[in-house]
């Protein structure tokens, strides 16, 4: 199966967002080169909010290019099976950590937002940090830390705030 078909399976089967999820299908029936960085009316991307339930905190990565506290994520990659793994993919390249687990059961928001290469129909899954885990900053970072929950509508906008909570509702 190829990850186009895997990300369409995944958009079928996703519950909620129905008026947006049919925008990304709709995208993807209409864009067949919709899952890679080279189509220009938009693209999917996969991306993982890293959390530290034992300890309530979320990993943040202040994005080099978007300058903003966000999670981990990125473009989809040809070696990437699934969104899944491009998911975890990015989570792990992104916060240097090693042994990152995708909650079950899917992904856990999607969102839509438009960035300086196209318009990103995100696809964002909830990531557990294993314990003792030590992050580790990537070239695409200016930064990275660990916030406690609470903290994150502080630093971050409203979608990483949506996302974690789509994230703490799943654990």
């Amino acid at each position: 199966m190829s990850l186009y078909d895997d990300a369409v399976l995944v958009l079928k089967g996703y519950e909620g967002q129905d008026e947006l999820r049919r925008t990304y299908l709709e995208h993807l029936e209409t864009h067949p080169d919709g899952m890679w960085k080279a189509c220009g009316d938009g693209h999917i991307t996969a991306s993982a909010l890293v959390i530290d339930p034992s300890r309530g905190r979320v990993l943040l990565t202040l994005h080099k290019k978007m300058r903003m506290w966000l999670q981990m994520g990125g473009h989809c990659e040809p070696a990437d099976e699934t969104l899944a793994a491009a998911a975890l993919r990015e989570g792990a390249e992104e916060s240097g950590i090693a042994g990152l687990t995708l909650l079950p059961g899917g992904p856990v928001r999607l969102d839509r937002h438009h960035t300086p290469c196209a318009w990103h129909l995100d696809v964002q899954y909830g990531a557990l940090a294993p314990e003792g885990a030590v992050e580790a900053i990537s070239d695409e970072s200016l930064d990275l830390r660990w916030f406690a929950y609470d903290e994150v509508a502080d630093v971050a906008d409203e979608s990483v705030v949506r996302l974690l909570a789509a994230t703490r509702a799943r654990l």
